[in-house]
């Protein structure tokens, strides 16, 4: 056996003066890795091109909170319908919603408003009045479709007939055109 020309290593032998040294290395590795770290990704891109001036997507207002143009005395007012699509073509959705008093009888009559958001806060607000209480209408049959509200609207043909039994029936439809929702109506004012 041929014997090695080279002393014996001091560091082939361990003692525990190597392990304090190896979990004091270790230790300041994962300190000094755990300060410096790679910013954290995100999943925005930056606006290129084809991106440029594209409106942000938002979600559509919510009506929680919002004061509507209603008289409910007492009782509260009550969000009977909702719903939500970009109405006006900016990119942003618009939130519609039928409002009316939470009585405990009769039929009481309903409002229709349009919701948007703010651009300073983003806090939703209403933007338009579709159908006021006044009118002494009840919604029924309401949606959006692309770009359009539609609704059947219970009435009444004089102030004589009892708020119980609407007795005319009307078809509605609205769009943004020119800086203001316009009502169409599609077919003709029917009786009930």
């Amino acid at each position: 056996m041929q014997q090695s020309a080279v002393p014996e290593l001091a560091h082939t032998h361990t003692r525990p003066i190597h392990w304090v040294a190896t979990a004091t290395a270790v230790a300041g590795v994962v300190a000094l890795s755990s300060i410096l770290q790679p910013n954290p990704a995100t999943a925005a891109q930056a606006a290129g091109p084809e991106t440029k001036g594209a409106p942000a997507v938002t979600a559509p207002p919510d009506p929680a909170g919002v004061d509507f143009p209603i008289e409910c005395g007492p009782v509260k007012e009550l969000v009977q319908k909702q719903a939500s699509g970009d109405l006006d073509g900016d990119g942003r959705p618009e939130t519609v919603v039928v409002v009316h008093c939470d009585a405990a009888m009769g039929t009481p009559p309903d409002g229709v408003y349009v919701l948007t958001r703010t651009a300073e806060t983003g806090k939703p607000r209403v933007v338009a009045t579709l159908v006021a209480p006044k009118d002494r209408l009840t919604v029924t049959d309401f949606a959006l479709r692309g770009q359009a509200v539609l609704a059947t609207l219970l009435g009444y043909s004089s102030a004589d007939v009892p708020s119980c039994c609407p007795d005319v029936k009307d078809s509605a439809k609205w769009q943004w055109k020119n800086g203001a929702f316009i009502r169409s109506t599609p077919g003709g004012t029917r009786t009930v």
